[in-house]
């Protein structure tokens, strides 16, 4: 059966989430005079993603709700017994160097293009809508999408099968004519393959090592091997 839609991840796949992160966090800490408390950025930035992923797994668990996981980060990484308003403040404040440091990878929009007039497009993120939604009008590519998912109001987050299920649903389309690329080989490549879609594992560090999934190093890979064979790719793309 041929595929007829692309489901899209968006950070550190279309967004570069680990560069803006990075640049927006080490602003912020000088902003703030924070870098004195580690012994380098380096440092800062690793602690930071630590703090980030637990309490992912804290909210992906419904441990805690989407703000609340903000407020949680902050907590961790500042040491600080802040009040929710305090800590909603130094967030946002946050956020100020990151979003000024927003852009797409720039494989992003030359594969887009190439793909538009052969295949529908959606999106299907473990983050919330308002935050995705403002971040790809800013970047200046969500009307190339024609939904847009998220796990914090699905109530479920990917590598669950119900979160892909739902945005084939919202395409009106059965998993096996939807094709999912993603940047995480568990969550987004395997996490779509075993819902019945056509996981796309996008490693764009050139990781490799895993020969079960169908894998690209750049987007730029993306249209031939959907064009050239959709159910198997080219060998090139496993590894």
């Amino acid at each position: 059966m041929p595929l007829r839609a692309i489901l899209w991840d968006v950070d550190d796949t279309l967004f570069d989430y680990v560069g803006a992160d990075s640049a927006g966090l080490f602003q912020h800490l000088r902003t703030e005079g924070l870098v004195g408390g580690f012994t380098s950025a380096g440092q800062a930035l690793d602690r930071w993603r630590e703090i980030t992923a637990v309490h992912w797994v804290r909210y992906s668990a419904g441990e805690t709700d989407w703000p609340g996981q903000r407020r949680d980060r902050v907590r961790d990484f500042t040491g600080l017994e802040l009040g929710d308003a305090e800590a909603d403040a130094w967030f946002e404040r946050y956020m100020v160097h990151y979003e000024a440091a927003w852009s797409l990878f720039p494989d992003a929009v030359p594969a887009l293009d190439l793909l538009a007039g052969e295949y529908r497009h959606a999106v299907l993120s473990n983050s919330s809508f308002p935050v995705q939604d403002r971040k790809l009008r800013v970047l200046g590519v969500r009307d190339r999408f024609e939904a847009l998912l998220c796990a914090a109001e699905l109530g479920v987050a990917k590598p669950a099968a119900e979160a892909f299920h739902a945005a084939c649903e919202a395409l009106g389309l059965p998993p096996e004519e939807v094709a999912y690329v993603g940047d995480e080989p568990d969550i987004d490549a395997r996490g779509a393959a075993e819902a019945g879609l056509f996981g796309i594992w996008l490693d764009r560090a050139g990781v490799g090592g895993r020969p079960e999934l169908i894998r690209i190093t750049g987007l730029d890979g993306l249209p031939a091997l959907l064009r050239g064979d959709t159910r198997f790719g080219a060998s090139s793309t496993f590894g």
